[in-house]
Protein backbone atom coordinates (compact mmCIF):
# COMPACT_ATOMS: atom_id res chain seq x y z
CA UNK A 1 0.00 0.00 0.00
CA UNK A 2 1.21 3.40 -1.07
CA UNK A 3 2.05 6.13 1.80
CA UNK A 4 -0.43 8.89 2.56
CA UNK A 5 0.84 12.29 3.54
CA UNK A 6 -0.70 14.91 5.53
CA UNK A 7 0.72 18.78 4.36
CA UNK A 8 0.80 20.97 7.32
CA UNK A 9 -1.03 23.96 6.97
CA UNK A 10 2.04 26.03 5.76
CA UNK A 11 2.47 23.99 3.11
CA UNK A 12 -0.62 24.62 1.61
CA UNK A 13 0.93 27.16 -1.39
CA UNK A 14 3.41 26.23 -3.72
CA UNK A 15 4.14 22.62 -2.89
CA UNK A 16 0.56 21.72 -2.98
CA UNK A 17 0.20 23.44 -6.32
CA UNK A 18 3.70 21.04 -7.64
CA UNK A 19 1.63 17.97 -6.04
CA UNK A 20 -1.02 18.81 -8.03
CA UNK A 21 0.56 19.21 -11.23
CA UNK A 22 2.24 16.25 -10.40
CA UNK A 23 -0.81 14.27 -10.09
CA UNK A 24 -2.60 15.78 -13.18
CA UNK A 25 -0.12 14.12 -15.24
CA UNK A 26 1.20 11.37 -13.61
CA UNK A 27 -0.56 7.53 -13.91
CA UNK A 28 1.43 7.49 -10.18
CA UNK A 29 -0.57 10.06 -7.98
CA UNK A 30 0.99 11.09 -4.40
CA UNK A 31 -2.20 10.26 -1.86
CA UNK A 32 -2.39 13.59 0.41
CA UNK A 33 -4.45 16.11 1.77
CA UNK A 34 -3.56 19.77 3.60
CA UNK A 35 -4.65 20.97 6.97
CA UNK A 36 -7.54 22.64 6.25
CA UNK A 37 -9.57 19.94 3.39
CA UNK A 38 -12.50 19.14 4.07
CA UNK A 39 -11.29 15.40 4.87
CA UNK A 40 -8.28 16.72 7.33
CA UNK A 41 -8.02 18.88 10.55
CA UNK A 42 -9.05 22.69 10.00
CA UNK A 43 -6.25 25.16 10.20
CA UNK A 44 -5.00 26.31 13.30
CA UNK A 45 -4.93 22.54 14.49
CA UNK A 46 -2.20 22.74 17.33
CA UNK A 47 0.68 20.39 16.98
CA UNK A 48 -0.34 17.40 19.62
CA UNK A 49 -3.78 16.97 18.51
CA UNK A 50 -2.17 17.10 14.41
CA UNK A 51 0.06 14.11 15.12
CA UNK A 52 -3.15 12.38 16.82
CA UNK A 53 -5.26 13.29 13.99
CA UNK A 54 -2.11 11.97 11.40
CA UNK A 55 -1.91 8.84 13.86
CA UNK A 56 -5.97 7.99 13.31
CA UNK A 57 -6.03 8.43 9.71
CA UNK A 58 -2.30 6.83 8.95
CA UNK A 59 -0.71 9.92 7.23
CA UNK A 60 2.78 10.87 7.25
CA UNK A 61 3.32 14.63 8.01
CA UNK A 62 5.23 16.70 5.83
CA UNK A 63 5.94 20.08 7.23
CA UNK A 64 9.13 22.30 7.46
CA UNK A 65 8.70 23.00 11.19
CA UNK A 66 11.85 21.41 12.50
CA UNK A 67 11.54 23.72 15.69
CA UNK A 68 8.58 22.33 17.70
CA UNK A 69 7.16 19.23 15.61
CA UNK A 70 10.12 17.18 17.18
CA UNK A 71 9.24 18.22 20.63
CA UNK A 72 5.52 16.98 20.33
CA UNK A 73 6.89 13.64 18.69
CA UNK A 74 8.36 12.92 21.60
CA UNK A 75 5.61 13.59 24.21
CA UNK A 76 3.02 12.04 21.73
CA UNK A 77 5.52 9.18 21.99
CA UNK A 78 5.69 9.13 25.33
CA UNK A 79 2.09 9.08 25.80
CA UNK A 80 2.64 5.61 24.38
CA UNK A 81 0.99 6.50 21.29
CA UNK A 82 2.56 6.66 17.60
CA UNK A 83 2.57 8.05 14.64
CA UNK A 84 2.95 7.38 11.42
CA UNK A 85 6.36 9.55 10.40
CA UNK A 86 6.95 13.07 10.08
CA UNK A 87 8.62 14.30 7.03
CA UNK A 88 10.78 17.72 7.51
CA UNK A 89 11.36 19.81 4.15
CA UNK A 90 15.05 21.25 4.44
CA UNK A 91 14.68 24.70 3.97
CA UNK A 92 15.42 26.16 0.29
CA UNK A 93 14.53 23.21 -0.80
CA UNK A 94 13.52 22.38 -4.80
CA UNK A 95 10.00 21.54 -5.01
CA UNK A 96 10.44 19.01 -7.97
CA UNK A 97 12.71 17.32 -5.67
CA UNK A 98 10.59 17.19 -2.68
CA UNK A 99 7.68 15.92 -4.69
CA UNK A 100 10.02 13.37 -6.45
CA UNK A 101 11.30 12.33 -2.88
CA UNK A 102 7.28 11.92 -1.61
CA UNK A 103 6.55 9.90 -5.11
CA UNK A 104 10.00 7.29 -4.21
CA UNK A 105 8.48 7.09 -0.74
CA UNK A 106 5.39 6.19 -1.36
CA UNK A 107 6.29 4.01 -4.10
CA UNK A 108 9.48 1.87 -2.66
CA UNK A 109 8.64 2.08 1.18
CA UNK A 110 6.62 -0.08 3.75
CA UNK A 111 4.57 2.13 6.30
CA UNK A 112 6.52 0.39 9.56
CA UNK A 113 9.80 1.75 8.14
CA UNK A 114 8.54 5.86 8.69
CA UNK A 115 6.77 4.86 12.34
CA UNK A 116 7.56 7.20 15.08
CA UNK A 117 10.47 8.64 13.22
CA UNK A 118 11.60 12.48 12.19
CA UNK A 119 12.92 12.36 8.64
CA UNK A 120 14.70 15.57 7.00
CA UNK A 121 14.24 15.49 3.05
CA UNK A 122 14.95 15.07 0.23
Amino acid sequence: MALAYLLDEHLRGPLWRAIGRHNATSSNPIEVVRVGDVDAPPLGTLDPDLLAWSEAANRIVVTFDKGTMPKHLAEHLLARNHAPGILVIREHQNLKEVVEFLVFAADTSEEFEWQDRIVYIP
